[in-house]
């Protein structure tokens, strides 16, 4: 599908607009931020960089998308030639997928002629927003889980397919270990497992044999659903039957049992001590139905015996806090080759952006190898890393630390240069791995679910000075 117009029409009056005005080689900066972590989280996830590299290489009009535009009666036709002759020309910056992110710091950053750079803005927050969004919700839940896995269970609850499809992709990311969606695996590698619905059971005589089919078809892949009846008085019991009947005689083991519903904590613990008594310490124990990070770390705390989590609605839509607030703002523009910040006001302060060109620095502890904070600096400012750095709250300036034996760490890479991909999208799985270890470079204070412990972005003297004279110039 060709996915140029999915774009808010005011992006194409205002592509017009620009041109008629003559402002269509007018090179601008353009910021990708976020204000406010969902689930008042202390950070987010970086997702859906891949497919932002998508859309851009493919960015361009076709013949439909002009008589469209034309049949507007809003656009001349030397504005609808120039579309018809696109051609994306911008550079783009953004953070690596799989990379912790706060509020307020850029994650994607494009310059380029003012129509490109503007045009790109739903798509970069549609993409951007929605992954980032679903890999930072998985990863509360992967947390919570305490080291057991996590699989993503939602695409049925989904909004829309892509929903379902890109939300596995951004799930896996966050820290889950595979999607019952199984056009996931088949576009992206994501392990797909699933097993049966209470309808199986529902067809056959009864639940025994409902069991026993499924364990000649699968002896190998064998987890029964325990709860269509009653779970300790039927579904365990005739369990244990059939994995002794089918799978022990033919020398398989079983996989596990799950549980969809009632009180998982008591019908897990009772579970648990049947399936010993009988022999199966090795069955995994799997519970689904409506969980989320908090359920699942209070039923953990009460001593549920839960090996695996299945987690539908409430990750694939983020069902908390299904908006993240990504928005695209202007930073700068070019005149006669010389960079002119722009900032935009606001009598709510913190919607008021910070301007200009910018890069985004990570410093880390050498000893600990601890993320302490970031930094926001002008783009041709170098953090020296042999001298002893002082941060500053932006805000409430009198806040200062001076850091030593630190390392600095370039956040913001290329990944186009002048239209042309020049980043190659690690494979899924090191994405994953990725996020594990950078989320590990943050300290526990910034892991907690309530009230945690607020990450320093900050700016670099330069910068805020910059932003300070802007401040007095146009409140003035």
């Amino acid at each position: 599908m060709n996915l140029t117009m999915l774009t808010d029409f005011y992006e194409i009056t205002m592509a017009n607009g620009y041109f008629e005005n003559n402002l269509k080689d007018k090179i601008a900066y353009f910021d990708m931020f976020f204000r406010k972590v969902p689930d008042n989280g202390g950070f987010a996830i970086m997702a859906g960089v891949s497919q932002l590299i998508e859309y851009l290489n493919n960015l361009r009009f076709h013949d439909q998308d002009i008589d469209y535009l034309r049949s507007k009666k809003l656009f001349s036709e030397e504005f609808l030639q120039y579309l018809r002759n696109f051609k994306f020309s911008c550079d783009v910056w953004a953070v690596p997928e799989g990379t912790p992110i706060f509020p307020n710091e850029p994650v994607v950053v494009v310059r380029g002629p003012v129509i490109e750079a503007q045009f790109v803005e739903t798509m970069i927050l549609l993409t951007i927003n929605h992954q980032s969004l679903i890999a930072t919700k998985a990863n509360r839940i992967v947390r919570a889980a305490q080291g057991r896995d996590v699989m993503e269970f939602g695409s049925r609850r989904a909004q829309g397919y892509d929903g379902a499809i890109y939300g596995a992709r951004a799930a896996y990311i966050g820290g889950c270990v595979g999607t019952a969606c199984t056009i996931a695996e088949k576009q992206f590698g994501i392990p797909t497992i699933g097993t049966m619905a209470h309808s199986w059971i529902q067809m056959f005589p009864n639940e025994l044999e409902a069991f026993r089919a499924y364990a000649k078809t699968y002896p190998d892949n064998c987890t029964f659903l325990v709860d269509t009846y009653n779970v300790i008085k039927s579904g365990v019991p005739n369990a244990i039957k059939i994995f002794n009947e089918e799978l022990v005689s033919r020398g398989y083991r079983p996989k596990g049992i799950r549980i969809d519903s009632g009180d998982i904590t008591y019908l897990s613990k009772e579970a648990r001590k049947m399936l010993d008594d009988a022999g199966f310490s090795d069955c995994r124990i799997v519970a689904s139905n409506s969980l989320d990070e908090y359920i699942i770390r209070d039923i953990l705390i009460q001593g549920a015996q839960v090996d695996l989590f299945g987690v539908g609605e409430r990750l694939i839509t983020s069902k908390s806090e299904p908006v993240f607030g990504g928005v695209y703002k202007l930073a700068a523009v070019e005149e006669s080759d010389k960079i002119i910040p722009k900032i935009k006001l606001s009598e709510n302060v913190g919607k008021i952006t910070n301007p200009g060109f910018k890069q985004l620095w990570r410093l880390y502890d050498r000893k600990s190898c601890k993320a302490i904070a970031d930094v926001l600096t002008n783009n041709d400012e170098i953090i020296d890393e042999t001298k002893p750095y002082e941060i500053f709250d932006p805000e409430h300036t009198w806040k200062r630390k001076t850091v030593t034996n630190f390392y600095a760490r370039r956040l913001l890479e290329r990944i186009f240069d002048r239209g042309v991909c020049v980043y190659e999208s690690p494979d899924l799985k090191t994405i994953k791995s990725y996020c594990k270890e950078q989320i590990d470079t943050l300290w526990d204070e910034v892991l907690r679910f309530e009230n945690p412990h607020k990450y320093y972005v900050d700016l670099s003297k330069p910068l805020w000075d910059m932003k300070q004279s802007l401040l007095k110039e146009y409140c003035m």
